[in-house]
Protein backbone atom coordinates (compact mmCIF):
# COMPACT_ATOMS: atom_id res chain seq x y z
CA UNK A 1 0.00 0.00 0.00
CA UNK A 2 1.09 3.57 0.47
CA UNK A 3 2.33 3.92 3.73
CA UNK A 4 4.77 0.64 2.62
CA UNK A 5 5.75 3.01 -0.79
CA UNK A 6 6.63 5.88 1.47
CA UNK A 7 8.24 3.76 3.62
CA UNK A 8 10.29 2.10 1.61
CA UNK A 9 10.88 5.62 -0.58
CA UNK A 10 12.14 7.21 2.46
CA UNK A 11 14.82 4.51 3.26
CA UNK A 12 15.89 5.00 -0.07
CA UNK A 13 15.18 1.78 -1.56
CA UNK A 14 14.56 1.34 -5.45
CA UNK A 15 11.25 0.44 -6.80
CA UNK A 16 10.60 -1.49 -9.46
CA UNK A 17 6.45 -0.21 -9.56
CA UNK A 18 3.33 0.96 -7.71
CA UNK A 19 0.15 -1.57 -6.88
CA UNK A 20 -1.44 0.04 -4.51
CA UNK A 21 -4.90 0.71 -5.70
CA UNK A 22 -6.12 -2.81 -5.90
CA UNK A 23 -9.32 -1.86 -4.22
CA UNK A 24 -11.47 -4.25 -1.31
CA UNK A 25 -12.31 -6.79 -3.72
CA UNK A 26 -8.75 -7.83 -5.96
CA UNK A 27 -9.03 -10.07 -8.62
CA UNK A 28 -6.44 -12.61 -10.15
CA UNK A 29 -6.19 -10.28 -12.74
CA UNK A 30 -5.12 -7.30 -10.88
CA UNK A 31 -2.47 -9.31 -9.28
CA UNK A 32 -0.88 -11.02 -12.33
CA UNK A 33 0.73 -7.96 -13.28
CA UNK A 34 3.09 -7.84 -9.80
CA UNK A 35 3.45 -11.24 -10.26
CA UNK A 36 4.92 -10.89 -13.60
CA UNK A 37 7.09 -8.32 -13.03
CA UNK A 38 8.76 -10.28 -10.20
CA UNK A 39 8.92 -13.40 -12.60
CA UNK A 40 10.36 -11.53 -15.27
CA UNK A 41 13.44 -9.86 -13.28
CA UNK A 42 14.20 -13.19 -11.80
CA UNK A 43 14.06 -15.16 -15.00
CA UNK A 44 16.47 -12.87 -16.59
CA UNK A 45 18.35 -12.85 -13.57
CA UNK A 46 18.38 -9.33 -12.52
CA UNK A 47 16.96 -10.66 -9.03
CA UNK A 48 18.67 -13.18 -6.78
CA UNK A 49 15.67 -13.65 -4.23
CA UNK A 50 12.42 -12.30 -4.45
CA UNK A 51 10.55 -11.64 -0.50
CA UNK A 52 7.10 -11.09 -0.11
CA UNK A 53 6.31 -8.50 2.93
CA UNK A 54 2.57 -8.55 4.33
CA UNK A 55 0.38 -8.48 7.22
CA UNK A 56 -0.56 -12.11 7.46
CA UNK A 57 -4.02 -12.60 9.39
CA UNK A 58 -4.14 -14.91 12.09
CA UNK A 59 -6.97 -13.70 14.03
CA UNK A 60 -9.31 -10.68 14.18
CA UNK A 61 -7.47 -9.14 16.67
CA UNK A 62 -4.45 -10.23 15.39
CA UNK A 63 -2.23 -9.80 12.32
CA UNK A 64 1.57 -10.70 12.15
CA UNK A 65 3.60 -8.84 9.68
CA UNK A 66 5.52 -11.43 7.51
CA UNK A 67 8.14 -11.57 5.08
CA UNK A 68 8.63 -15.40 2.91
CA UNK A 69 11.10 -16.02 0.41
CA UNK A 70 9.13 -17.01 -2.80
CA UNK A 71 11.98 -17.25 -5.63
CA UNK A 72 14.04 -19.31 -5.36
CA UNK A 73 11.16 -21.91 -4.05
CA UNK A 74 12.88 -23.55 -1.10
CA UNK A 75 11.99 -26.84 0.39
CA UNK A 76 9.89 -26.63 3.45
CA UNK A 77 11.33 -27.01 6.95
CA UNK A 78 11.95 -30.38 8.28
CA UNK A 79 11.59 -31.84 4.39
CA UNK A 80 13.92 -34.08 3.42
CA UNK A 81 15.62 -34.50 0.06
CA UNK A 82 15.27 -38.18 -0.91
CA UNK A 83 17.12 -39.94 -3.94
CA UNK A 84 13.84 -40.85 -5.41
CA UNK A 85 14.00 -40.50 -8.98
CA UNK A 86 10.58 -39.87 -10.52
CA UNK A 87 9.69 -40.08 -14.11
CA UNK A 88 7.53 -36.79 -15.59
CA UNK A 89 5.75 -36.66 -18.54
CA UNK A 90 6.32 -33.74 -20.05
CA UNK A 91 9.69 -32.72 -19.35
CA UNK A 92 10.55 -31.40 -15.29
CA UNK A 93 11.94 -28.09 -17.00
CA UNK A 94 8.18 -27.78 -18.97
CA UNK A 95 6.36 -28.49 -15.79
CA UNK A 96 8.56 -26.28 -13.86
CA UNK A 97 8.08 -23.53 -16.92
CA UNK A 98 4.08 -24.12 -16.16
CA UNK A 99 4.09 -24.29 -12.37
CA UNK A 100 6.49 -21.82 -11.17
CA UNK A 101 4.73 -18.89 -12.33
CA UNK A 102 1.08 -20.03 -10.97
CA UNK A 103 3.32 -20.51 -7.54
CA UNK A 104 4.44 -17.30 -7.85
CA UNK A 105 1.01 -15.79 -8.74
CA UNK A 106 -0.58 -17.38 -6.02
CA UNK A 107 2.15 -16.84 -3.56
CA UNK A 108 1.18 -12.76 -4.01
CA UNK A 109 -2.60 -13.59 -4.36
CA UNK A 110 -2.64 -15.04 -1.13
CA UNK A 111 -0.05 -12.04 0.27
CA UNK A 112 -2.68 -9.79 -1.12
CA UNK A 113 -5.79 -11.20 0.14
CA UNK A 114 -4.33 -11.70 4.09
CA UNK A 115 -3.16 -8.06 3.55
CA UNK A 116 -7.03 -6.75 3.03
CA UNK A 117 -8.03 -9.71 5.30
CA UNK A 118 -5.79 -7.57 8.36
CA UNK A 119 -6.85 -4.78 7.31
CA UNK A 120 -10.34 -4.79 6.68
CA UNK A 121 -10.38 -6.67 10.94
CA UNK A 122 -8.02 -3.83 11.86
CA UNK A 123 -10.62 -1.65 10.58
CA UNK A 124 -13.25 -3.35 12.13
CA UNK A 125 -11.70 -4.00 15.70
CA UNK A 126 -11.11 -0.07 15.41
CA UNK A 127 -14.79 1.11 14.87
CA UNK A 128 -15.82 -1.69 17.67
CA UNK A 129 -13.54 0.74 20.31
CA UNK A 130 -14.53 3.57 18.88
CA UNK A 131 -17.97 2.76 19.19
CA UNK A 132 -17.64 1.28 22.74
CA UNK A 133 -16.15 4.74 23.56
CA UNK A 134 -19.30 6.80 22.35
CA UNK A 135 -21.40 4.72 23.94
CA UNK A 136 -19.36 5.20 27.71
CA UNK A 137 -19.16 8.93 26.50
CA UNK A 138 -23.17 8.88 25.76
CA UNK A 139 -23.77 7.31 28.56
CA UNK A 140 -21.56 9.41 30.76
CA UNK A 141 -22.93 12.80 29.20
CA UNK A 142 -26.02 11.73 30.37
CA UNK A 143 -25.62 10.97 33.48
CA UNK A 144 -24.35 14.70 33.76
CA UNK A 145 -27.44 15.99 31.94
CA UNK A 146 -30.05 13.63 34.13
CA UNK A 147 -27.73 15.56 37.67
CA UNK A 148 -28.31 18.89 36.07
CA UNK A 149 -32.04 18.54 35.10
CA UNK A 150 -32.28 16.92 38.85
CA UNK A 151 -30.87 19.79 39.96
CA UNK A 152 -32.82 22.76 38.08
CA UNK A 153 -35.74 20.91 39.60
CA UNK A 154 -34.83 20.43 43.03
CA UNK A 155 -34.52 24.54 43.32
CA UNK A 156 -37.68 25.02 41.27
CA UNK A 157 -39.56 22.64 43.17
CA UNK A 158 -37.77 24.61 46.56
CA UNK A 159 -38.79 28.20 44.76
CA UNK A 160 -42.24 26.85 44.65
CA UNK A 161 -42.43 25.73 48.54
CA UNK A 162 -40.73 29.32 49.71
CA UNK A 163 -43.23 31.00 47.77
CA UNK A 164 -46.06 29.04 48.86
CA UNK A 165 -44.82 29.42 52.63
CA UNK A 166 -44.56 32.98 52.00
CA UNK A 167 -47.98 33.44 50.95
CA UNK A 168 -49.20 31.31 53.74
CA UNK A 169 -46.74 32.73 56.26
Amino acid sequence: GRKGRDFFRRAGFPSLGEFSNLGDYPGMSQVLPIARLVMDDYIAGNIDQVFIGYQRFVSTAVQRPTVRQILPVTAPEGAEAGNVDFLFEPSPEKLLETLLPRYVEMQVYEAVLDALASEQSARMVAMQAATDAANDMVGGLTLIYNKARQELITGELLDIVGGSAALEG
